[in-house]
């Protein structure tokens, strides 16, 4: 359930688009009433996902504040990239300042990973999970910067894919395509750690 609800932008993302493209006639008025009378009919499905997911992302949090009473770090930096870069898009009309938004929060998460263990020694992977489970601390450390090495590399496919491919094949791979990978990524990531989980019970 906790990962559809963290998936909210991207689904609504990717319904509001399909939903669109099956009605041109009516996306086309709708975007042209609201943004702009020059704008090509074929635009039409990709600016109204955007405002979608923009609002997704707002209603995500608001739901976060009602429950818990604070919002997430992560969660806000996706908020400032997402109304940014999503309303470039709507301003000025152009689908790859949209685009480069996955790269940007991916590229950030990485960043963020990355200097919390280089620079100020705090393994977020292992403030998350070291509750559940126990690794030696060096496998801490290659659990965390396989993790920012990730995210890394699936910014740069997004770009790779966003200039190289159509706007519906980058669709399809933003949604469900990215999903796949990151439950590649974690069958990959939960093999690597069980064979340490196994070593860490036997020396106990």
């Amino acid at each position: 359930m906790k990962i559809l609800f963290d998936l909210l932008p991207v689904i609504f993302f990717f319904a509001a688009y399909q939903i669109a493209g099956f009605f041109p006639d009516e996306a086309h008025a709708l975007v042209t009433k609201w943004l702009a009378e020059d704008i090509p009919a074929d635009q039409a499905p990709f600016l109204i996902a955007t405002f979608i997911a923009i609002v997704a992302t707002v209603l995500q949090i608001v739901i976060v504040w009602l429950k818990h009473r604070k919002v997430d770090r992560m969660l806000w930096i996706t908020l400032v990239v997402i109304t940014t870069l999503g309303g470039a898009t709507l301003i000025f009309h152009d689908p790859a300042f949209f685009k480069w938004k996955t790269t940007v929060v991916y590229w950030l998460f990485g960043l963020i990973l990355f200097c919390s263990d280089m620079v100020f020694r705090r393994n977020l992977i292992r403030r998350m999970l070291e509750g559940q489970i126990r690794l030696p601390d060096p496998v801490w450390l290659h659990l965390n910067l396989a993790w920012a090495l990730f995210f890394v590399m699936l910014g740069a496919l997004n770009l790779y894919v966003a200039f190289h491919f159509s706007e519906k094949v980058w669709v399809y791979f933003k949604f469900p395509g990215c999903l796949v990978l990151f439950f590649a990524f974690s069958i990959v990531q939960g093999l690597y750690l069980s064979k340490h989980l196994l070593e860490d019970k036997t020396n106990q």
